[in-house]
């Protein structure tokens, strides 16, 4: 295969994705897939110390997941408080798996990074009177550490602050563009991306960007499960890539379920509005159709508890009433506070008949945050040299076994300045490198062994996660999930071998396998963590063991497709190595 430039390609690994070659072509010093905080962060960082910058994004320039989080973003911004006030309360919520390192850096780094986006444009919300910036709390913070703007829109607001300095700066961007797989250079180093754009123009359809540094920043992988908060485009595909390139993931296991989601009832599919935790903050009470709080005498800090146990109470109280949805109640808010903090759930709520000023908010946990992802260090350096990844796609060790409320705008954030400085230091390990001469493998276009899966197998794969791998998991559950997830992959290399013919290359199917990779990983580590901790809670082992299972699991995916499962010696993370091997047969 030759590439349009004449360049020769290596033959593209059988993990690649099925798909035409490249038509088009073009170079940066540095690629960054994804539009949210942590990657224009990264792009504008790289771009004021002279590197030339391509931003790839799935959908248009603010339509990534970092506009729709309500909350705000946790800092030590407030007087009394600390950056070790707010490790403390992180590694309390990451229930023993933070990595101490990795929270430290984002405590003591964060309050400036805060006041470096507020310097970037960003508008968060301050007192009339003495234009400090106004705190609440979430649940598992035990102080006033959460800056918000419009009330419950502070991701819009930051995303619309960096989304005008981007393009102020004159960034290089591609819109509407699915990342296909990794480009590498003869020596296994990042080479760029190839990707698929949706549109018409000078760009479009498979195309290649070569850079010496690829910035993975492409989200959540939400969409694996029928219900959740994230957008349509958060199919897990930096994850997904990452694997095909041979980088370790972890911690995917750790899927967070948001307590307060608004139940639109049992046939409701996709991204679903949610109810931000800052409604909680400020005071609203969980309580079921009878009145009853009943998250006092659960937790010391009943509704604010951190989000896993919020989630189990939640789910507990429904097992215990045969309900499909607990309550919300703020109607003791008022109609002015409403309108005034929470804007934007309340004409979500209304848009759906239900009114929070006169009425509790009918709500039920749904997927919102995967506490796991690409493995980084400290730079967001992956196993991969020259790839990097941060942002929610990335497993920094912030999070551990549950993200505390709000700290993954803050980690976007931090960590997007750090791989920013590693990406363009003068003597660095990553300096950008790409040549005219440079060789590169990866693309996509070699027939290859894996099929593509057709579109309806997204459907197929959520009903099987959300049924098998959701709040509630066991041993049974995910043995019946994993046997079916290899029955959908089965039945497509059935047809590849019959036929000859797998599903046509196009966006929806790339997205199912995706899912499907993802969605195996998933169920993979939540079959071998036989405990509950954090956000994996299994039915069949409810108690936390720290002596067996308080490190982390590491998964690569091997050249035949099946998974290498590996686990650490400790909560932290280690250089990358393989200390123990298990092998999972290959669905």
């Amino acid at each position: 295969m030759t590439h349009p430039t004449g360049r020769p390609d290596a033959e593209a690994p059988a993990t690649a994705l099925r798909a035409p070659a490249p038509g088009w072509a073009t170079e940066a010093d540095v690629v960054v897939v994804g539009s949210g905080v942590a990657g224009l962060t990264v792009a504008l960082r790289c771009a004021a110390a002279g590197a030339k910058v391509t931003v790839v994004t799935k959908a248009r320039l603010d339509d990534g997941s970092t506009r729709w989080a309500q909350g705000g973003i946790a800092a030590a911004l407030g007087e009394g408080d600390t950056p070790e006030q707010h490790l403390d309360d992180t590694l309390v919520a990451g229930a023993g798996l933070c990595d101490e390192r990795a929270v430290r850096t984002l405590v003591t780094e964060g309050p400036d990074a805060v006041r470096r986006l507020i310097a970037t444009g960003a508008r968060f919300d301050a007192d009339d009177g003495t234009g400090e910036i106004l705190l609440t709390r979430e649940g598992g913070h035990h102080r006033s550490r959460i800056a918000h703007a419009g009330g419950d829109a502070t991701g819009a607001e930051i995303s619309r602050a960096l989304v005008e300095a981007v393009r102020t700066a004159g960034i290089d961007t591609v819109e509407n563009a699915l990342v296909l797989d990794l480009l590498k250079d003869g020596s296994g180093r990042a080479a760029g991306v190839t990707l698929h754009v949706m549109g018409e123009g000078q760009r479009d359809g498979v195309g290649a960007v070569r850079a010496g540094a690829v910035v993975l920043a492409t989200g959540g992988m939400g969409q694996i499960f029928s219900a959740t908060t994230n957008p349509a485009v958060s199919t897990g595909d930096g994850v997904a890539l990452a694997l095909r390139a041979g980088a370790e993931v972890s911690d995917l296991e750790f899927v967070q379920f948001h307590p307060t989601v608004l139940w639109l009832g049992p046939e409701a599919e996709g991204q679903q509005p949610l109810v931000s935790e800052a409604v909680r903050g400020e005071g609203g009470h969980l309580v079921d159709a009878d009145g009853v709080r009943f998250m006092q005498g659960r937790h010391e800090l009943a509704e604010l508890a951190p989000r896993d146990i919020v989630a189990k109470g939640i789910t507990r109280r429904m097992q215990e009433r045969g309900a499909e949805h607990m309550y919300l109640d703020a109607r003791h808010f008022g109609a002015r506070m409403w309108e005034r903090r929470f804007p934007t759930i309340l004409a979500a709520c209304r848009a759906h008949g239900i009114d929070p000023v006169t009425e509790p908010i009918p709500v039920a946990p749904a997927a919102h945050y995967a506490s796991g992802g690409v493995r980084t260090d400290l730079r967001g350096r992956t196993t991969v040299p020259g790839l990097y990844a941060c942002g929610e796609v990335a497993c920094t060790g912030v999070h551990g076994a549950n993200r505390l409320a709000s700290n993954s705008l803050l980690e976007g954030l931090v960590f997007a300045e750090r791989i920013a400085e590693d990406i363009t230091a003068a003597e660095g390990p990553a300096r950008p490198a790409a040549t005219a001469e440079q060789p590169y493998t990866g693309a996509p276009g070699a027939p290859g062994e894996a099929p593509l899966l057709a579109s309806e197998a997204r459907y197929e794969i959520q009903h099987i996660m959300t049924h098998g791998a959701g709040v509630l998991r066991s041993a049974e559950s995910l043995a019946r999930a994993a046997d079916r997830l290899e029955g959908v992959h089965d039945a497509a290399a059935a047809q590849l071998r019959r036929d000859g013919k797998t599903a046509e290359p196009g966006v929806e199917t790339w997205e199912a396998t995706n899912l499907h990779l993802v969605a195996r990983v998933l169920v993979a580590a939540a079959l071998r963590r036989e405990e509950t901790r954090g956000c994996h809670w299994r039915e069949d082992r409810p108690a936390r063991d720290d002596a067996a299972w308080r490190r982390h699991l590491l998964v690569t995916l091997r050249p035949d497709g099946a998974l290498d499962v590996r686990s650490t010696d400790s909560e932290a993370f280690p250089p990358p190595t393989t200390p123990r091997t298990e092998t999972e047969s290959r669905p």
